[in-house]
């Protein structure tokens, strides 16, 4: 009976065009190495789909199997599955290990053919499984173990010039799909063939700015009438009807790199309440803007949004923080938690950092103006102040389709 190896190097074809220059992933993996130095760690194993991407370019399916990445001082190795073959040598930076599944474990013994014994592995203690960290400890048989979640995703929160350059085509790219769903909003269309038309015009123009690129992910949350009430809700079939509150989320993914657009909507009319609340929250979204500064901190950022909404005796209708990082996350992964808008993060706004303006009011079902009010745009903080790379329009004066 033939024996398959436990793991094997299958460099299948040459390297593909990658989001970024080598380089890129070069001065990353050094700023790693930086803070690998400082916490005494000597070999780091991802397992998110986040940090592999930013360290190696590579974005993996996982479908119920584990996917890695060591990083040593002179190695950057990714670990994937034999049943993507070639593809993931052929789309990361540096090197790559195929493990095969005629033996359980193998993953793991892929791993330690680059860490060895007795290392102290750095590990991401918010992503890796109890079960996963048992199997790091039987198989690499670390000297010490330590987290380093935090020191890579602060790290993430500083943009390369490269990184915002992507970023504000994402954001263009968002605008595209913007502009295609408000052409297809009218009365008796469902949700879900708006969403559609949306996501179409982004994919579309994603594959012409990026004909390189894998094209993955991008999705549209078009929602009507009650389902505006959660930021998140899924799309239905519901047709909509006039005078319905809508609410607009284009969401482009370009190689692992989430950008977004959000607005608030009504078909055909808006009554005077809805267009009251949602006034507000429009001037919420713009003060909340001028304050996105840098030497500003997210904590003091949201209090003083906080006393706007209180003195418009708004504030119990606030849903969520105000706004958030942008970089390598999506609905399925990652998150820069430092840097969000909310009472209790304290990071210091800084050039070079990413955030969103997001404010968004939740009017109950059988209230004046119930539903949902959502404005979100995405900024980029300079050493003079922030840039507004969002350019749809927002509020009553063009969202009244």
């Amino acid at each position: 009976m033939t024996q398959r190896p436990e793991f094997y190097r299958f460099h299948n074809g040459d390297k593909a065009a990658l989001p970024f220059a080598a380089s890129e992933y070069d001065a990353r993996l050094s700023g790693l190495r930086s803070s690998m130095e400082r916490l005494g760690v000597t070999a780091c194993v991802f397992t998110s789909m986040h940090n592999i991407a930013y360290y190696s370019g590579f974005l993996y399916c996982s479908f119920g199997r584990p996917y890695g990445l060591v990083v040593t001082a002179t190695e950057s190795v990714t670990i994937s599955a034999g049943i993507d073959a070639g593809q993931p040598w052929r789309r990361c930076h540096g090197d790559n290990i195929t493990y095969t599944d005629w033996q359980r474990d193998n993953f793991w013994r892929a791993i330690l053919s680059v860490t060895g014994t007795g290392q102290v592995v750095g590990f991401e203690e918010d992503h890796l499984t109890l079960q996963g960290l048992a199997k790091l400890d039987t198989f690499l048989a670390p000297k010490g173990r330590v987290a380093v979640n935090d020191a890579t995703m602060r790290q993430r929160m500083h943009k390369s010039e490269a990184e915002i350059a992507l970023i504000r085509e994402g954001a263009r790219v968002a605008d595209v799909g913007g502009f295609a769903i408000k052409d297809a909003i009218r009365e008796g269309v469902r949700e879900i063939d708006v969403a559609m038309a949306g996501r179409d015009a982004m994919e579309t123009e994603i594959a012409r700015a990026f004909p390189e690129a894998e094209y993955r992910d991008s999705w549209v949350w078009f929602q009507s009438g009650l389902n505006t009430d959660g930021a998140h809700n899924p799309v239905t079939a519901r047709k909509l009807q006039r005078g319905d509150i809508l609410s607009l989320n284009t969401f482009p993914m370009i190689s692992g790199y989430y950008t977004a657009l959000e607005r608030t909507m009504f078909v055909g009319e808006v009554d005077a309440a809805s267009r009251a609340i949602w006034e507000a929250n429009v001037a919420c979204h713009e003060y909340g803007m001028s304050l996105l500064k840098p030497g500003a901190t997210c904590s003091e950022i949201t209090l003083k949004i906080n006393d706007f909404l209180e003195e418009r005796q708004l504030l119990q209708y606030r849903t969520f923080g105000y706004g958030h990082s942008f970089g390598v996350l999506s609905h399925f992964y990652g998150r820069e938690a430092g840097l969000e808008l909310r009472e209790d993060i304290d990071t210091v706004l800084e050039p070079g950092m990413v955030i969103s303006m997001e404010p968004m009011l939740t009017i109950p079902a059988g209230q004046p103006g119930a539903g949902g009010y959502r404005e979100h745009d995405i900024l980029v903080v300079h050493a003079d102040g922030a840039e507004d790379i969002t350019h749809y329009p927002y509020g009553p004066g063009f969202n009244v389709v």
